[in-house]
């Protein structure tokens, strides 16, 4: 049997290894990074500085939002939009109706509201049956297909992209209200980019960090908006609520038309006023597609907290619009004051209370509308990894980053954004015409899916919520046509070309991973064919060893080949210098080298070329199976990487499209300081001398086996023969070992690790990587490796996690046959 490695550091103090007293195998070291000494990269030192220490994924499950946390989090879009709903139905009504227009203003209020609440209904439908972030995009995948369902995809896109862009500069116009002097295009700009870049660092965190930050900033908007509400309800009860006077320098001009309410031109302007409201519901639908970040029950809770969001929505959107008719208050043509904070100053007055009052609620509005950018930050990366799932977005999307968030899909959505508020610029006014495209058409494909969903399903009252949904998915799409021609020469043009030509790019990718996919069946159908009829490999193994110059990069490649243990090994060098050729030779020579050294003419210096006749020709005239190492140095600094060419990877990607051929890069770090080489090359001697392991820093003595105070036992502390209990974490998990037909688990505490057999078994529910597990049973030792064989175990809970030994157990789950 082979001696393993010793156990794993314990303290950064120590340096010196310490052997074992007792023969016999040792407990696995950890496989932990740091425990190399090996340096790590700065892009990931960097990170780690800003992002904090990675999250392993078994802290997934603590990264989910309670209701209160969701509500602060999920609802701050749609909460926010109260704050500029108002002002964008006055700004068509008063450019066109004149003072009418305030009158008009409730009843079209009024509208939005009960589409308000059919969206509301429709929607707690969608939460109880999809319990899964996605959304309007899975309603539509599972009940029309996945290629209708990319219609709602590139809606739900398009409509998170904006939403950053349009509550980040409602954002920063509720402070340049509160300090005039900042009013300015470039000014507003460069606040409005700089808090999206904030939010993108808060999100990449990870999720329960950006949700504490961002929860506040709700409720603190909730309660100072309610109160603007409710202090100018009752000042206007008691006859004591002024008015505005609507000819201020900088308010835009009021203009009475004079067409009369039923002509088509009112129509028409009523419409682009109801479609600029509509923007007052964008955010509805982040709740159902962020239904997984919720906490178990998910589906329960998140329909409580759309009932409570719509609720809080529905009563700040009707008083602030009651308290806007009343005062008068008039949209400013730069977009500051706001409405809202006209209606606060009137509110509260002027006195000193009026004035802190004033300055609370400008605050709280900017916080929320600055949180109301995070939304999408949530919903758009669990948008995106159900997309990418599903083949029709790039597979990058599906990652989880350092700290369990999609990274990718944040930076995606930041960086889209960005362009957006470049493009445009950072005023509310000019990006309201991208914006409730994306929001009803996702709205039409939630309610349509779902009408169709009870419709085949038949459950319990299916007539009622058939028809509320329909009615939902109808009135959607009758506002989708409302703003795409009123709102089409005003921006909403670019939306509308956008939308057909982000679904074919989503048709194409999917097409591009379907072929993909169907190729690698047809080529594994064909070698599972072959093999029935044929051998599927040579019986020889050659491996060639690509020479340009001999180094310790050629050195490292040379003993790689060697512990391949082929048929046969050389060294091959491309000669297109005789000079550099002739030098070469002597140097192999000089240092007794025992690889044959070939030496081929490549008079047209094409290096790709010769490299694939001669793996051809090596497979051909030996009838082998070649293997092609080509050692290369890897620099760290991109002034060192210009220096040098990438012939490796041409190299390798032309020889790869040769049946039985393989080309294998192996790579030396010549970036490595005097200090670590030396440090490795001394431990990989004493290595080879001793038998020792090659990297060993800070180990630790093995002491008695002795029980903790939980009954369990250190790994590093068994031996073979003990009987022990003990607990960790699995990291690995292999199905059919050399033992036979064999599940094999690789378990690890906090001192080393040990290998779990279970004979005879090639599955077991719970036995996964991840899987903290407590087990019992006599020590043995299994190629070297401490081992339990069959052992009995319970799976432990990560929910009960203690500070040293990684939780307790549950209720007995499983037990299998006694060692």
């Amino acid at each position: 049997m082979t001696a393993t490695l010793s156990t794993s550091e314990t303290a950064a103090t120590r340096t010196e290894p310490q052997s074992d007293p007792r023969p016999g195998p040792r407990p696995d070291p950890r496989p932990d990074l740091d425990s190399t000494g090996l340096p790590e990269r700065l892009g990931y030192r960097i990170k780690r500085r800003l992002l904090g220490a990675p999250l392993v994924s078994a802290n997934l499950h603590e990264e989910k939002l309670s209701k209160k946390a969701a509500l602060g989090v999920l609802s701050s879009d749609c909460i926010s939009s109260s704050a500029y709903g108002t002002e964008e139905m006055l700004l068509v009504l008063l450019g066109a109706f004149g003072l009418s227009g305030f009158h008009i203003l409730m009843p079209l209020t009024a509208v939005v509201l009960v589409v308000l609440l059919l969206m509301t209904l429709s929607y707690r439908e969608v939460v109880m049956v999809y319990t899964k972030a996605g959304g309007s995009y899975v309603v539509a995948r599972e009940n029309f297909g996945p290629k209708v369902a990319q219609i709602a995809s590139v809606a739900l896109l398009i409509d998170y992209i904006v939403t950053v862009a349009v509550q980040a500069a409602a954002g920063t116009a509720a402070i340049t209200s509160l300090v005039p002097a900042l009013n300015g295009e470039t000014t507003s700009l460069a606040i409005t980019v700089g808090v999206i870049l904030l939010l993108a660092f808060g999100n990449l965190r990870g999720i329960r960090e950006a949700g504490k930050a961002f929860a506040a900033p709700t409720y603190l908007f909730i309660g100072m908006a309610g109160l603007v509400v409710v202090v100018g309800i009752v000042r206007e009860i008691f006859g004591d609520l002024p008015k505005f006077a609507t000819d201020t320098h900088g308010m835009m001009p009021i203009v009475d038309s004079h067409n009369s309410i039923i002509s088509g031109a009112a129509i028409f302007v009523l419409l682009r006023a109801f479609a600029n409201g509509g923007s007052s519901l964008t955010g509805l639908e982040a709740i159902s597609n962020g239904v997984s970040a919720f906490k178990k029950p998910e589906g329960v809770n998140a329909r409580r907290t759309l009932s409570i969001m719509s609720l809080l929505l529905g009563s700040l959107v009707l008083g602030i619009s009651y308290l806007a008719f009343e005062t008068h208050a008039t949209p400013y043509e730069t977009g500051s004051p706001t409405v809202i904070s006209q209606v606060a100053r009137a509110a509260f007055g002027g006195s000193l209370i009026g004035h802190v009052g004033f300055i609370a609620v400008q605050i709280t509005t900017a916080l929320i509308l600055f949180t109301g950018a995070n939304t999408p930050f949530t919903g758009f990366p669990f948008l995106a990894n159900f997309i990418a799932e599903d083949s029709f977005l790039p597979r990058q999307l599906t990652r989880r980053g350092h700290r369990l968030a999609f990274s990718n899909g944040i930076i995606v959505l930041t960086v889209a954004s960005l362009a957006l508020l470049v493009g445009v610029g950072a005023n509310v006014n000019r990006l309201v015409p991208f914006y409730a495209i994306g929001v009803f058409t996702g709205f039409t494909m939630a309610g349509l899916g779902m009408a169709k969903y009870h419709r085949t399903h038949r459950e319990e009252n299916w007539r009622v919520k058939f028809a509320i949904n329909l009615s939902g998915g109808v009135v959607s799409a009758f506002v989708v046509l409302i703003f795409a021609v009123v709102k089409f020469t005003e921006g909403a043009w670019l939306v509308v070309i956008l939308f057909p030509l982000m679904w074919v790019v989503l048709m194409r990718l999917n097409r591009r991973y379907r072929r993909e996919a169907r190729a690698l069946q047809l080529v594994t159908a064909a070698a599972a064919a072959n093999r029935t009829t044929q051998s599927a490999h040579y019986a020889r193994h050659t491996v060639l060893v690509m020479v340009d110059r001999l180094d310790l990069a050629v050195m490292r490649g040379l003993r790689y080949a060697g512990s391949l243990r082929p048929t046969d090994v050389r060294a091959v060098h491309l000669s297109v210098d005789e000079q550099v050729s002739t030098q070469l030779q002597t140097e192999w020579l000089e240092l007794g080298i025992q690889v044959p050294l070939q030496v081929i003419e490549c008079s047209d210096r094409r290096l790709v070329r010769g490299t694939v006749e001669l793996a051809y020709r090596s497979v051909v005239d030996d009838r082998a199976e070649v293997t092609v190492l080509l050692p290369r140095r890897t620099f760290r600094r991109l002034s060192q990487r210009l220096l040098h060419d990438r012939t490796a990877d041409r190299i390798a990607e032309a020889v790869g499209r040769l049946p039985h051929v393989a080309a294998t890069i192996v790579p030396f770090d010549t970036t490595l300081d005097a200090r670590t080489e030396l440090r490795l090359e001394t431990e990989q001697q004493r290595a080879e001398l001793y038998g020792e392991p090659a990297i060993e820093s800070g180990l630790q003595m093995r002491g008695v086996c002795v029980p903790r105070p939980d009954g369990t036992t250190a790994i590093a502390d068994a031996s073979v023969r003990d009987k022990v209990t003990v607990q960790g974490r699995i990291k690995m998990v292999q199905l059919g070992t050399s033992a036979g037909k064999t599940l094999e688990a690789q378990l690890f505490d906090e001192s080393g690790g040990m290998r779990l057999l279970f004979l005879g078994r090639t599955q077991i529910p719970g036995i996964v990587p991840g899987q903290l597990l407590r087990a019992t049973g006599r020590v043995g030792e299994f190629n070297g490796h401490l081992g339990l064989a069959n052992p009995r175990y319970e799976l432990v809970s990560d929910a009960a996690v203690g500070p040293q030994h990684g939780g307790k157990p549950t209720k007995s789950v499983a037990a299998t046959v006694a060692g």
